[in-house]
């Protein structure tokens, strides 16, 4: 247990040379976390940044009591780094936004009334401000993925989530498991469920994406996950004794 355990929802924000968002961040974050609807905290996890993110991030933290970090000694990717954030999370609910601002945090008050009926409630982009190429990108990659998988799920790259950290926990992740978080929930007979929101266009900084981790890569990872699947453990604790009915 660690300092979260004392929020209900723990807001992971992965971070890989995102400089110039640092103070938009700030000002987002701590204006949602104001009026969040059940007590939050935010979790950056430096995911070896080679600007000075990691600086700007020890200093919000220092600014503000609900913020928290923890840096990666190198840079591992986002699976790598949501599943670091989701490690180090002790609060019952954990939330995942990208450090790009695409999504807005205040976005999370419409996930939250679902959270205690749906163990994932997930963003859809509405309005999506990206290319044409972009999307199409998307589409390709998220069709694909719903017919291997079967997880209904309409935008898997939306980075709004809110899921049971306890589900969280048991997720097997590897890289570019993060694509499949609706689906390892439901391998858990977990339930998922999808609400529009916000969506804008980047204004600061770049896109760490490009054809191959877009497109190519989430249709290989595909074929992991299916591997996976067929191999998946699900059990459920039926009797024990180790409780300490002393206290």
């Amino acid at each position: 247990m660690n300092i979260t355990s004392k929020y209900v929802l723990t807001i992971i924000v992965p971070i890989y040379n995102e400089e110039e968002n640092m103070q938009a961040l700030e000002e987002k974050l701590s204006a949602y976390l104001e009026h969040a609807i059940v007590p939050s905290c935010v979790l950056f996890v430096n995911d070896g940044s080679s600007d000075g993110s990691l600086d700007k991030i020890a200093g919000m933290c220092k600014r503000h009591s609900d913020f928290f970090y923890c840096s990666l000694a190198r840079n591992g990717g986002l699976s790598a780094a949501l599943k670091a954030g989701i490690d180090e999370t002790s609060s019952r609910l954990v939330g995942y936004i990208d450090a790009d601002l695409q999504t807005n945090p205040e976005d999370f008050n419409l996930l939250l009334p679902f959270a205690d009926q749906y163990q994932l409630v997930m963003g859809i982009r509405a309005n999506r401000k990206d290319s044409l190429f972009k999307k199409a990108q998307s589409k390709i990659a998220n069709g694909f993925r719903r017919m291997m998988t079967h997880d209904h799920a309409t935008d898997t790259g939306c980075p709004l989530k809110v899921m049971h950290t306890s589900y969280a926990k048991r997720i097997p992740f590897f890289t570019g498991m993060h694509r499949f978080l609706p689906a390892m929930i439901q391998l858990q007979q977990g339930k998922v469920k999808e609400m529009p929101v916000r969506h804008y266009p980047r204004v600061a900084g770049v896109s760490k994406y490009h054809l191959w981790n877009r497109l190519v890569s989430p249709l290989i990872d595909c074929f992991a996950y299916c591997w996976m699947k067929s191999r998946y453990i699900n059990y459920e604790i039926d009797k024990t004794n180790l409780q300490d009915n002393n206290g």
